[in-house]
Order: structure tokens, then sequence, then C-alpha cells
């Protein structure tokens, strides 16, 4: 599973590159069937497993070869050498392949990644360091998958400090809280901080048209908060909820009344006359 995770990515970052040089747009979803069925059908040969590899790719480019066909005669030349001029290949000095390989690498390096250190967002420059690091000591597979989880981790932590209420205090009596930002597993803690049940009115509405309630632990933190509430003698009430937030909250419903009269009813509006 490493090695076609490997495999599979080394392919689409080079259908990157490829794409970025010739101003192309490759298909990755034929990039990565065609690999899989080639794979499969090698091993029944006893051969080993492939992909594309950058640094080839990168000569054939710059040599001229953008086709399809240009890949399919290197793999011919390749086999007619082995099998017929495996001695003069022998006669290849190694320093010579090293020289061509760093030559490769050079033409290869995104050497604008250095002066975008100070002009991206620090936590996009860590994840950068921290994907090339763990690829240098692991795997490009285990580096990218680290990388996913540091960049959810990071997005999950930017958008839990988005969330807020705005306070109305109505003619009857009552509050609204004007919720916005989305509520999940890493806004709950700053949620929780936003109301007052001790000084709150008897009756206290969430206005949740600008906010979504994502996860369960979501529904925790308004369970928990009604619970509040009703150890004051308060009511708590949501209104303007979307059917996906009405349908996570059907566990919450002994604690938390919610108002669906006024929740907005979306449609899709057109140009044409009925």
């Amino acid at each position: 599973m490493i090695l076609a995770g490997v495999g599979l990515i080394e392919s689409l970052l080079t259908m990157s590159v490829v794409d970025e040089m010739t101003g192309t747009r490759g298909q990755g979803n034929r990039v990565s069937i065609g690999q899989g069925l080639a794979n499969t059908v090698n091993g029944f040969f006893g051969g080993m497993g492939g992909c594309a590899m950058i640094g080839q790719t990168m000569i054939n480019v710059t040599s001229g070869g953008l086709r399809n066909l240009s890949g399919i005669a290197a793999a011919l030349f390749l086999l007619v050498f082995i099998m017929f001029a495996s001695g003069l290949i022998a006669m290849v000095p190694v320093a010579a392949l090293v020289g061509l390989m760093f030559m490769v690498v050079i033409g290869t390096f995104e050497w604008g990644s250095f002066n975008l250190l100070n002009k991206v967002p620090r936590e996009d420059s860590f994840v950068g360091i921290l994907v090339a690091v763990v690829t240098v000591f692991t795997d490009l597979a285990t580096a990218v998958i680290i990388g996913v989880i540091a960049t959810a981790l990071i997005f999950s932590w930017k958008q839990a400090r988005h969330i807020y209420t705005i306070r109305e205090d109505q003619a009857d009596g009552s509050r609204i809280y004007r919720m916005h930002g989305p509520l999940f597993f890493a806004s709950v803690h700053r949620f929780s901080d936003l109301f007052d049940p001790e000084n709150d009115p008897e009756n206290v509405y969430i206005d949740c048209a600008m906010s979504r309630i994502a996860d369960h632990s979501a529904i925790e933190a308004i369970d928990n908060l009604a619970e509040r509430y009703k150890k004051a003698g308060k009511h708590l009430h949501l209104t303007h909820l979307s059917p996906e937030c009405i349908k996570l909250l059907t566990t919450a419903a002994d604690l938390v009344e919610v108002n669906m009269q006024e929740d907005p009813n979306y449609h899709v509006a057109d140009d044409k006359l009925a």
C-alpha cells in the first residue's frame, strides 16, 4: 500500500509539473487508472511496479518530448539498451550519471519557494518545511499524510477563532444571540464562553442563520449550554436551523427547544416566468 501510494503521488506530482511547464492540463484519473492497470498486468510477468519519474520526465520534456509517444519511445529505447547494449551502458561513468541527476534536481527544484517563506502565512511555510523534512527521513506517502493532517489541524484551529455572537435585547424582554461562524469540535470551548446564563433573561434565542452545527461535539456543547440555562430556570431556543443542523440536533431534543416555524425556506431563483 505504501509503494502504491508513493507511486501514485509521484505520478500526479509529475503530471502537475509537466502541466505547469507546458501550459496544459493533464487528466489525473486516466493517469491513475492507467498506472494501476499497467502495474497489475506487469506483476503477472514477474516485473517490477513503476510510476512516472520526475527526473526522466523533466529530461524528456526539456528535450522536446511533449506527447504520450515520447514516453513510449523512451521505454522502448530503454528496453533495447538493456537487451542489446548492456555492455555500453556499463561503460558510462557513475560520476557522469551523478552530474546528470544534479542538473535534473537544479532544474526541477522550485527555487521561488524561498522567496515565498516571508510572504505566505507562517502556517503554510511550516507545513511545506514539515513535508520536506519528513520526506527525507521517511517516504513521500508518509510525508503527504502528515502534511494533510497538519493542514487539517491548522485549518480547524483558524476556523475556531471565527465564531462570535451579536447580542440583541428585544422589547418583550427576551435576548437574541446571533451566532456567526461554524460550531464544531475546535470551537466548542469558545462557544460556551459567549453566553451568560446567570444574567440572561428568562427566554434566550440563538439565531443560527449565519452558523452551522457541524458535528457531535457541537451537539454536546449545545446540550451543556441548555443544561446551564435549565438549572438557572431559563429557556434556550434555537432558530433558523438548516435541515442538516436539525437532523444533528435530534439527540438534543429533550434539552433544547428548536423553533422550526421561523426557519427560512431557501428557493432557487431564476429569470423564467412561472
